[in-house]
């Protein structure tokens, strides 16, 4: 026990090192995302994350979007906390056979335009999961899905970018 304290104390953290607060390219990055969504919206994006039934590596790279480094909220985009109040439902992990009626329902109350974006390579149906015997599969065998993010996990601005390829892209969603 004494061994493992000491080589805690020695070994430097397993940590990757942090974006720098005042990264320009960020900044741009996320200023014109809200730009888009605003051109296609009239008002700024709404989100809401949906954990489908993932390992939730993919749910703290979301949520890094929201830290003091990332701060979405400077740019006007928001993670909501009804599906009825937002625009893009970003689905991480495999759907599990007790998530998917939840998924459904979630999907039913987000009101048109509304889009759908598979976080992860477990949501694309890849990744540690695929196999399971507890999934009905990828998210895109239960819901319509307008883009996905791969990576295990995505980092966050890999998730930005996905969100900006969304909001560019062209066609709104109908009420499907």
């Amino acid at each position: 026990m004494r061994r493992h304290l000491f080589q805690g104390l020695i070994r430097p953290p397993l940590t990757e090192p942090r974006p720098s607060a005042d990264d320009p390219e960020l900044a741009a990055l996320a200023a014109s995302l809200d730009v888009a969504a605003r051109r296609r919206l009239g008002r700024s994006l709404s989100i809401r994350e949906v954990d489908a039934g993932s390992c939730n590596g993919c749910e703290l790279e979301i949520h890094a979007l929201n830290n003091a480094v990332y701060d979405l909220e400077r740019f006007g985009l928001r993670f909501v906390a009804s599906p009825r109040h937002a625009d893009v439902l970003l689905v991480t992990g495999p759907v599990t056979l007790n998530m998917r009626e939840a998924l459904e329902r979630t999907y039913a109350a987000t009101p048109s335009p509304k889009w759908v974006v598979a976080v992860g390579d477990c949501a694309a149906g890849q990744g540690l999961f695929a196999e399971s015997y507890a999934t009905a599969g990828a998210v895109a065998a239960v819901l319509p899905v307008d883009l996905h993010i791969r990576g295990c996990p995505p980092d966050p601005t890999a998730l930005l970018k996905g969100l900006l390829a969304l909001m560019e892209k062209g066609g709104a969603r109908s009420g499907r």
